[in-house]
């Protein structure tokens, strides 16, 4: 290379046209090394990834690559992307200097340096051998031949000492994910500076603390001048209170422990904001279990704090082997103060190796994170779900609360048995000063128990037995079943599953609520999606025998708001054994669980000492580290070996490997909307950018690979890109059933009234 040639990081051109000037490689470097020591300040790792940073594009220097980004298009701003593809590898000379300089410590800069682009690689059968090759030790020689600037080389006074690690031995796995978040962001965020100046101008233009905490309360004080002085809301509002006043405890670990309907979601949010500002946390986390609610959750808050709520979740993401490097930054790394997302997203990037799942780790440190209904964390994934948030609450400063209705048994106590051996939460506080006393006044419902545990009713007969009620919800274990049963019930009923899309089911819970609002008869047959923060009022509600939780979340589907007990009754909750039990795998451990906690029970079937029973017993039915995670990432002190890519790929909450999204041609209740057509059109033109992939999350359903596999042999789907389907088939999405793989049977006739 002429050594005329300034070395550069990258080149971009203007709106215009013209090549603006090129990335300076040396300034590149210092400018990621101060931007992820920035990062890796909160948890006092900052020399790390400063010293990452420096070193982590050293294989830049390298003529190979300098011609390369030079050559390619002239400037081409993707050169440095598709160089890690072969052509101009460069990450693996920084990672081989650490190596070099500090010998087995200098393996924690390696992991993050040769991983910044492709992601975390296993030490065995990944990383050794890349820095062992003969290939990576030329790239680090033919950089160090092109003279860096000393300033880079120079590693200072950096000493590594790796007994100071967060959580020692336990917490060597988090600790280099969160360093490597601190760096892949630093990376982009740099890059993007160059890329986009205007863009990177508009990050962190983000309201406080205090500010959010003005705009809730403005929004309390209105919602409570509105609101009729009810019982259940005088007990809402002493739930607000108290959430607000233990706000004020030291951070760490908290439960809270509200009957369905006592108003979690907005007493919650008044703790975060309340504790993020006695305690300066950067933000606020919001974790849901599913995606069918989280727009729900998402569109509440936005009301309050308008742009300041981030939406984030997995579903229908780009394949990172086909994104470019607008979509790359387009991928949030929740730097805004309120983010709203799923258990697969949140766990899943705590437990990530991919850069553009890693990235946001580091801005979970000193958050708030509310976990809504935390009695749906996976049991299989459970411990080292309970290991990371032991992690994150003692060393990251992170305060998290266990938001529920059936609080699990996650506290710390050890269950011994032939199979498990659970290490639970420490110094969990509960925010409730009497949560008994709570649930005796929060008490709405009846529950009616089946007189035979072990025979079964017919559909028939529960399709006529439900029919007697004007408005009432049936809540069933499978979308078979709820198929089944929706086909005998009268003209009218809605029907509510995963086998409709997003935007279906939100436009059927909306006209459920104004029908009921208006006393208009509503008659429902749901699967348990309705039962996680689908704020719905039935004065009857029939649930298929399931979990104890299951059972509870179902009650609180019914004289939600005591509006019936006002008038001296309660609401009815019909528990009954369905024609087939609930299908092999955690449904069924549940609802053995049910059954043997409740079988000869005489007493209130929802008393809340119950529940503790009830997981304790479902836990021992369960590997609750299934997947072997804890293995896979523990450390070996000696070579620091730890398999963060297959453990990566292990941990699944959603084992989707069998499975594959269709989006369907949905119109609306009335028939009439454009919309899907729109963004296919899209699709068709400009292919699966992010943004777009998230607008036709609303159109999608998933179902079994096998299914997919049928519909395409019929001509029924399409393929629109690898793994990608789109419904061409008109008889293939019902109006009101959703997609309908088999085909419509004559029975399907009742509809919308």
């Amino acid at each position: 290379m002429s050594k005329t040639l300034r070395p550069i990081a990258h080149a971009a051109q203007n709106p215009d046209g013209s090549w603006r000037d090129p990335h300076d490689l040396a300034n590149h470097l210092a400018g990621v090394a101060a931007l992820a020591a920035c990062h890796a300040r909160k948890f006092g790792a900052e020399d790390w990834a400063h010293l990452a940073g420096l070193w982590h594009d050293l294989g830049k220097y390298r003529p190979r690559f300098q011609h390369y980004i030079r050559k390619v298009s002239g400037f081409d701003a993707e050169a440095h992307i598709k160089g890690e593809a072969g052509k101009a590898p460069h990450s693996t000379a920084g990672a081989i200097l650490a190596c070099d300089r500090f010998d087995e410590a200098g393996r924690v800069l390696a992991y993050l340096i040769a991983g910044h682009h492709a992601g975390l690689y296993d030490w065995f059968g990944g990383l050794r051998e890349r820095l062992d090759s003969t290939d990576s030790r030329d790239e680090l020689n033919e950089a160090l031949a092109e003279y860096p600037p000393t300033d880079i080389l120079d590693h200072g006074t950096f000493a590594p000492d790796l007994h100071a690690i967060p959580g020692g031995k336990e917490g060597f796995a988090l600790w280099v994910r969160m360093l490597f978040s601190c760096l892949v962001d630093a990376d982009f965020l740099d890059t993007e500076a160059y890329m986009d100046a205007g863009k990177a101008e508009q990050r962190s233009n983000w309201p406080d603390v205090q500010t959010l905490l003005e705009q809730f309360d403005s929004f309390m004080a209105r919602k409570t001048v509105a609101a009729d002085p009810t019982p259940v809301n005088q007990l809402r509002a002493d739930i607000l209170r108290q959430c607000r006043e233990k706000a004020h405890e030291a951070p760490g670990l908290f439960s809270l422990t509200v009957p369905t309907g006592g108003g979690k979601t907005l007493s919650s949010m008044a703790f975060a904001l309340e504790h993020a500002k006695r305690y300066n946390k950067r933000r606020i986390i919001y974790v849901i279990p599913y995606t069918s609610i989280i727009e729900q959750t998402a569109d509440i808050f936005r009301d309050i704090f308008g742009d300041a709520v981030i939406e984030h979740h997995s579903n229908a993401e780009v394949d990172p082997d086909h994104e470019n490097h607008n979509s790359r930054l387009a991928c949030e790394n929740w730097d805004a103060p309120i983010v709203v997302t799923t258990n697969v997203q949140f766990f899943e990037s705590l437990f990530a190796a991919k850069t553009s799942r890693c990235r946001k780790l580091h801005n979970i440190v000193d958050a708030v994170v509310v976990l809504d209904e935390a009695q749906l964390l996976p049991p299989e994934f459970l411990q080292p779900i309970l290991d990371v948030l032991n992690l994150l609450t003692r060393h990251y400063g992170v305060t998290a609360v266990l938001s529920t209705a059936t609080q699990p048994a996650l506290a710390t106590r050890e269950y011994f048995d032939a199979k498990n051996n659970m290490r639970g939460l420490d110094g969990v506080r509960e925010i409730m000063s009497d949560p008994d006393d709570l649930y005796r006044k929060l008490e709405r419902v009846n529950v009616r128990l089946p007189a035979d545990w072990n025979t079964p009713v017919s559909w028939d007969a529960l399709a006529s037995e439900i029919s007697q009620h004007d408005s009432v919800l049936a809540i069933v274990n499978r979308r078979k079943d709820a198929r089944e049963l929706w086909e005998l019930m009268p003209e009218g009923t809605l029907h509510l599953s995963a086998l409709m899309c997003g935007e279906h089911r939100s436009q059927t819970i909306r006209q459920i609520k104004v029908r009921l609002k208006d006393n208009i008869p509503t008659r429902v047959v749901s699967t348990q999606l309705v039962e996680a923060g689908v704020d719905v009022d039935f004065p009857v509600v029939y649930r298929a025998l399931a979990g104890l939780d299951s059972i509870a979340q179902a009650a609180g589907r019914c004289n939600r708001e005591g509006r019936l007990t006002e008038h001296g009754m309660q609401g009815e909750v019909v528990v009954f054994v369905p024609p087939q039990p609930a299908p092999p795998g955690l449904l069924r451990k549940g609802e053995d669980a049910c059954r043997s906690v409740l079988h000869g029970h005489t007493g209130k079937p929802l008393k809340r000492a119950l529940f503790a029973r009830y997981f304790e017993k479902l836990y021992h039915a369960c590997d609750l580290d299934a997947q072997g995670i804890g293995e896979l990432l523990k450390v070996d002190g000696q070579t620091l070996a730890v398999n963060f890519r297959t453990a990566a790929e292990k941990f699944k909450l959603i084992q989707d490997e069998d499975s594959a999204p269709i989006i369907v041609r949905y119109r609306g209740l009335d028939g009439n909307d454009d919309t899907v057509d729109e963004l296919l059109n899209t699709l068709r033109k400009h292919g699966p950018e992010r943004w777009l992939m998230r607008k036709l999350q609303r159109y999608t359903v998933t179902v079994h690979t096998r299914e997919v596999v049928k519909l395409l042999s019929q001509g029924d789907v399409e393929e629109a890109t690898p793994g990608l389907y789109i419904q061409v088939s008109d008889w293939l999405y019902h109006p009101d059933l959703g997609l309908n793989p088999d085909g419509l049977p004559p029975k399907l006739t009742n509809c919308i009234a």
